[in-house]
């Protein structure tokens, strides 16, 4: 598949008055679509006129989720999630992937792992994981606060 090949961009409405930006991407889940899902996430939040701090830490953020569900499960895809709604946006990564207990922060800095899920934890107001309701994997997600008034 290649890069936004399946990319499902919609406008949702989420009350009275109220219009979320969401925008859907799935990847082969390879290495080389972290790279694929930094550039897609990158174009698509400068189209959303977001701030330059809050893009990119977006962007790492995506980067950081996606190697998480490419290096530690058994998943043939992953899909991106992005959703714009007023001053926050969310992230949420789902893979096909079940690991037992979800995603860890590593208490140590030793670890070889886990380091990723420290910078989410730092930029994100909020992350956490659940599992897909379709029971087809695991979704990780952040919450990023964003100020409207400083858009680009």
């Amino acid at each position: 598949m290649a890069p936004g090949s399946a990319l499902i961009p919609r406008l949702a409405d989420t009350g009275a008055g109220t219009a979320a930006l969401r925008y859907r991407f799935a990847l082969p889940a390879r290495p080389g679509s972290v790279a694929d899902a930094r550039q897609l996430t990158r174009a698509r939040l400068r189209e959303w006129r977001l701030d330059a701090d809050t893009c990119d830490s977006a962007v790492l953020i995506v980067s950081e989720l996606v190697t998480n569900a490419v290096v530690h499960t058994a998943s043939a895809q992953v899909v991106c999630e992005l959703e714009r709604s007023g001053g926050a946006l969310r992230i949420s990564v789902r893979d096909q992937g079940h690991q037992p207990g979800g995603p860890r922060i590593s208490p140590s800095a030793d670890d070889e792992h886990g380091r990723g899920l420290l910078l989410v934890d730092s930029l994100s107001a909020a992350w956490g994981s659940h599992d897909a309701g379709d029971a087809s994997g695991r979704v990780v997600w952040a919450r990023l606060v964003w100020d409207p008034e400083a858009a680009c």
